[in-house]
């Protein structure tokens, strides 16, 4: 309920801030805040998970594909960091081997790593402003380098339990919240690619 709460708080804040510059067009033939989300998720992955994840705050979204993919990011980062603290107590469990350990805080620093990523994707999102032309491709160069980093991150701890050498219970607990933070931070790069190409804008191979 806490971390529901603070992630509401989160989300409210980056509207607050972005407000300006994520006016909500009013047309009628504009589908309602459920529908401009659920379709919007069509572009990702992972729909069910990202309806799952974003519907709830559908009023705070609105129709601003910038709103959207500002509270995509702050979900991401609030799973991250929620999968980076059990993490850290696995590693701390009695009875694990030197290499099952090392692979755990290997873990851990990487699920960190995202988390600073998905945190300077916000950022970059912040300091566009209203910026057009050349300005908005290089603030979402930026944005798209940073979530993709965080994706990197997240796989690069999947990998590190691809051995037969981890303890399965460890292995498959870890697993199962790498594998949802991968999901959810995918959905995030879709929505902020979504967001970049309705504005012209789409990233170079």
């Amino acid at each position: 309920m806490a971390a529901t709460l603070r992630l509401s708080l989160l989300v409210f804040m980056n509207l607050v801030i972005y407000t300006s510059a994520t006016a909500i067009p009013r047309h009628s033939h504009v589908p309602n805040p459920e529908n401009f989300i659920k379709s919007s998720c069509r572009a990702t992955l992972y729909p069910l998970l990202c309806v799952q994840t974003l519907l709830k705050y559908s009023t705070l979204i609105g129709r601003s594909d910038r709103q959207l993919a500002i509270t995509a990011l702050s979900v991401s980062i609030s799973r991250t960091r929620s999968s980076a603290s059990f993490v850290k107590k696995m590693s701390k469990g009695r009875g694990m081997k030197p290499r099952e350990y090392r692979a755990v805080q290997d873990c851990v620093e990487n699920i960190g790593d995202s988390v600073d990523s998905l945190r300077e994707s916000v950022r970059e999102l912040g300091r566009m402003g209203r910026a057009v032309g050349e300005d908005f491709s290089w603030h979402m160069s930026n944005v798209q380098t940073w979530v993709s980093a965080a994706l990197t991150d997240d796989n690069t701890c999947l990998d590190g339990f691809s051995g037969s050498y981890m303890n399965g219970n460890v292995k498959t607990a870890i697993k199962e919240r790498a594998v949802h933070v991968a999901q959810v931070t995918s959905n995030a790069l879709a929505l902020v690619n979504r967001f970049a190409s309705r504005h012209g804008y789409a990233q170079t191979p």
